[in-house]
């Protein structure tokens, strides 16, 4: 099913999904725009392929990266307004823009359902337990179109067999990514290896 063809229920969220592609191209870059519409047409695909609600997983695709381009001083106020793990201050965007990015829809687009809070919340360093929808925007985030790394064939060709072995893979590669650059690692991310990668 293509994207466009998808109707919001109004169930979920308080706008329409072109609604929602305008207030999501306002808040980022073009590139990261073109980056999230990727994501929403490579989730759709798994969407359809593990039978997910296609309707959870375009407004989870198309908001995963809300926050991205926050400043990051609003960020931090987010993190502590919210009496959320002051250990994320010890990081960056790169973690905290999942996180903060749930706080932001719920208050903007008056979103609540947890599958789509919990798919934008851990899109980026994954859970030890991951619903359906989070498994789907975690991996659609690795392997949309636009992407292009070593690895990133086996990885969609991972994810037509199997969302748990996709997601060991991307884990992985992640970790090893991090690790290769010397970087303070995020203990989620260790739980996430742990949970996925060591035991599957």
């Amino acid at each position: 099913m293509k994207s466009e063809n998808i109707t919001y229920s109004q169930q979920y969220i308080n706008c329409s999904r072109k609604e929602l592609l305008e207030a999501v191209s306002q808040v980022m870059s073009p590139k990261r725009f073109i980056h999230v519409k990727g994501v929403e047409q490579a989730a759709l695909e798994l969407a359809e392929q593990y039978g997910a609600d296609r309707e959870k997983v375009s407004i989870a695709a198309l908001l995963h990266d809300y926050a991205k381009e926050q400043l990051d001083e609003e960020m931090r106020d987010i993190i502590i307004s919210e009496n959320m793990d002051l250990e994320l201050l010890q990081y960056g965007n790169n973690i905290w823009h999942g996180p903060v990015g749930a706080i932001l829809i719920r208050n903007r687009f008056e979103v609540t359902d947890t599958e789509i809070l919990d798919a934008v919340r851990h899109h980026t360093v994954g859970a030890p337990h991951m619903g359906l929808i989070e498994q789907i925007i975690y991996i659609a985030d690795y392997i949309e179109p636009n992407r292009d790394f070593k690895g990133i064939t086996e990885a969609r060709t991972l994810a037509k067999s199997s969302l748990k072995e996709a997601i060991a893979f991307a884990t992985l590669k992640t970790l090893k990514y991090l690790l290769e650059k010397n970087v303070k690692i995020y203990p989620r991310a260790i739980e996430t290896y742990n949970a996925w990668v060591v035991q599957k």
